[in-house]
């Protein structure tokens, strides 16, 4: 029998009109024992979107009848975009879909939508005309009664524009006002909307924890793992077994430290150095080896593969694994055996590796080190710290040269180094913010990140040149548009990426990263440059990686909190063993799908990070009502500004309704929001005075209004020294190490 693949191709090359599977059956010929796996085919093919059913029963090729298959992104005004399963050729960016022509449809629902019209050359607008798949079925808001008795739940997410009504006795006991689940058990139509069932009363929404607790549901993030996962954790036991060190080598003769933070609890890499005769140095990363105890298929396998990300929040992580491994078995602690799979690299003098092994190892580790110790010894230099580590120092200052040479080598081929500043949220034990400070990075830091990046690009080469079946971390080049958009910008402040035509290189933004370095108007162009990247994903082509102007880079180097880094570890060890045809194809065959499944999981986890904290940020903003700030602006739109504050970190809008001393007109490809009559001017990067207008906790907002311009961004602004500060894109070098940068101080982590 055919593949689904081949029949799809078929039907494009043999059939020119949507046809029945009559017709489907007499064009292609398909013999009368084929006929009964054609149809579950078709259905097939209708489920992922390659075919679309429409009246009569008849199954089309979506592309020659302007249909396109996607998921639904609603917007609280009403109207939403639907994201197409795959990119459409000559259309730019999403399908809009105005409030009248969604059809029903809810925010994450799956469905065939009809271009209707194409504006301004590229962009589309069309509306739904089938739901395939409905999104979640449970969703979290807020409980309230109406005038008349009738109950309902507002939901939390804007995006799900519609109520949904619960029954009296399905409130499970809610009271008016308190979070609460609702499980949808009718879906809208066109004559009412939703109807539901409360499934769990979390309380009010101010209450300590609760906040959490609703943002976990939202994105669907489970707290607890399965019974069956943590009965397997805990039959591995907390120990190596003597039968787990058969055929590795065996490296816990060698000086080996684990560099972490002070809040760490679980260790996944260490490192090992020294220098050769030939004036080299070898570097070992160990990796914890998470392969050799998680098999394929197992509860412990299958459980991760749906989280495919560790999950870290300002209080607390949700781990990809059990305890029992993520901090147990599974973490690299001092001073016990550890199995691990491990990277050694000869670097030479100009930071290139020369050679490397790979090894199925076993460690034990000399010293769990913090970050602030070894810049305590390589930064400070406090005698009493390396006087308590006097045996590990000179390892430490050879790793600090090192970490010089490799850094100066990423520059040179032009890898993009961002570092601007990030906050750094500090709760109470309510889980309240007491502060927001500024992030702490030091070399210790840097040095780790940095030796990841190395094993990470080393294994990845490996692969690629062993033509081994892998997942890729790819980074691809900017959207042109972007570019020129860009671009446009830059020069009005007197700069530019000094890119030919059709040959743009990483090289051409670190160059200009060098020299906005230390100027006034550093951030918004760094802050836009960000924008104009692409966002890092997975593949199972080695697509290259832009921002690290690396040719092959995969995510080596955390398996305890990234699933993709499992799976390079296991087709690694099957790799030196030897990968069977049968096994390569169906590699082959799975790792697209692994691909889509762990960067969508990697996307909502960063989600769900970044939006508890920006509202534990507005909660920590509520009792500054009037208070004047300094700040920045982040955004400009034709309804108003986006202003950070520089003291806290924290985001706000200057809505236009309240800029009351003109007529304000959005230039959009400047970022400019310029006045009529006075030809004032606000722009990315202009530093401003704002007061706190208003702190709308329901709709998780600050309000802002400008007070005075404190230092307009301009091209013809006299140009300050450089800062001593480097900088580092949205970001692989933290993501390198797979760990929560933040974590160690009680945010959330750093990821690329």
């Amino acid at each position: 029998m055919i593949s689904t693949e081949q029949l799809l191709h078929s039907i494009r090359d043999k059939v020119d009109h949507p046809a029945t599977v009559k017709e489907l059956l007499q064009v292609l010929r398909v013999p009368k024992h084929e006929r009964a796996g054609l149809k579950r085919q078709l259905q097939a093919l209708v489920a992922s979107g390659d075919l679309v059913e429409i009246r009569g029963h008849r199954y089309g090729l979506p592309d020659r009848m302007n249909l396109v298959v996607g998921r639904v992104e609603t917007h609280p005004r009403g109207f939403g975009f639907v994201v197409p399963d795959r990119p459409i050729e000559d259309l730019r960016g999403d399908i809009y879909i105005a409030g009248a022509n969604l059809n029903q449809a809810m925010h994450g629902d799956r469905v065939v939508a009809r271009i209707e019209r194409v504006k301004d050359g590229d962009r589309a607008e069309g509306r739904i005309v089938r739901i395939l798949e409905r999104g979640a079925a449970k969703t979290v808001g807020r409980y309230d009664i109406d005038p008349s008795g009738l109950g309902y739940v507002v939901p939390f997410d804007r995006r799900l524009i519609m109520d949904v009504q619960v029954a009296s006795a399905d409130r499970r006991g809610a009271s008016p006002g308190e979070m609460v689940v609702v499980e949808i058990t009718r879906w809208p139509s066109a004559t009412r909307g939703p109807v539901g069932r409360v499934v769990e009363v979390l309380g009010p929404i101010d209450a300590p924890g609760v906040d959490i607790q609703i943002i976990m549901r939202k994105y669907g993030i489970v707290d607890e793992h399965g019974e069956a996962a943590v009965a397997e954790a805990r039959r591995l036991g907390g120990q190596v077994r003597e039968r787990d060190l058969t055929g590795r080598t065996d490296f816990r003769p060698w000086p080996t430290v684990t560099i972490d933070g002070e809040h760490a609890r679980d260790f996944d890499d260490a490192v090992t150095i020294e220098r050769l005769e030939n004036g080299h140095y070898r570097l070992g990363v160990h990796i914890a080896d998470v392969s050799h105890y998680v098999e394929e298929g197992s509860a412990l396998d299958d459980e991760a593969y749906d989280r495919a990300t560790s999950v870290y929040f300002p209080e607390r992580a949700v781990h990809m694994f059990p305890v029992e491994l993520a901090t147990g078995l599974c973490s690299l602690n001092p001073r016990v055996d550890r199995l691990a799979q491990s990277c050694l690299m000869e670097v030479d003098r100009r930071g290139e590796v020369v050679s490397y092994e790979l090894h199925d190892g076993v460690i034990n580790s000399d010293a769990r080190m913090t970050y602030t110790e070894v810049n305590a010894i390589l930064t400070e230099r406090d005698p009493e710290v390396r006087a308590r580590y006097a045996a590990l120092v000179p390892a430490f200052e050879l790793m600090h040269e090192l970490f010089g040479i490799l850094h100066e080598r990423r520059l040179r081929r032009g890898s993009i180094d961002f570092d601007l500043d990030e906050p750094e949220v500090m709760l109470d034990a309510n889980g309240l913010v007491e502060q927001i400070v500024r992030a702490e990075r030091n070399v210790a830091h840097r040095i780790i990140e940095e030796f990841m990046l190395l094993a990470n690009e080393t294994v990845a080469s490996h692969l690629e040149t062993h033509e081994v079946p892998a997942l890729y971390r790819v980074h691809e080049e900017p959207d042109p548009a972007k570019v020129l958009d860009f671009e446009e910008f830059v020069t009005a402040l007197g700069y530019s990426l000094a890119a030919p035509p059709g040959a743009l290189r990483p090289r051409h933004f670190q160059k200009l990263v060098e020299r906005i370095q230390g100027k006034p108007e550093e951030k918004p162009i760094a802050l836009l440059m960000l924008r104009t990247m692409q966002k890092a994903r997975y593949d199972a082509a080695n697509l290259g990686h832009f921002g690290l102007a690396a040719a092959a880079y995969t995510h080596f180097t955390s398996p305890i909190r990234r699933y993709p880094d499992l799976v390079v570890h296991r087709v690694l060890r099957e790799s030196r063993r030897g990968l069977g045809d049968e096994r390569r194809a169906e590699l082959v065959e799975d790792l697209p799908e692994m691909a889509r499944h762990t960067s969508e999981r990697e996307r909502r986890a960063n989600e769900a990070e970044w939006e508890l904290v920006q509202w534990k940020k507005v909660r920590f903003m509520a009792d500054k009502v009037g208070d004047e700030f300094d700040g920045f602006v982040t955004g400009v739109t034709a309804f108003g500004l986006f202003i950070e504050l520089v003291e806290h970190f924290v985001e706000g809008l200057v809505h236009i309704s309240t800029m009351a001393d003109d007529y304000y007109w959005f230039v959009e490809r400047q970022h400019v929001l310029r006045g009529e009559n006075t030809g004032k001017s606000y722009r990315l990067g202009d530093r401003v005075k704002v007061q706190v207008l208003r702190v709308d906790l329901e709709q998780r907002q600050v309000s802002l209004g400008i007070v005075e311009i404190l230092d307009a961004v301009r091209a013809s602004e006299s140009r300050r020294g450089p800062r001593r500060s480097k900088a580092r894109p949205k970001g692989e070098a933290r993501r390198a190490k797979g760990r929560p940068g933040k974590r160690e101080r009680k945010a959330r982590k750093k990821t690329r």
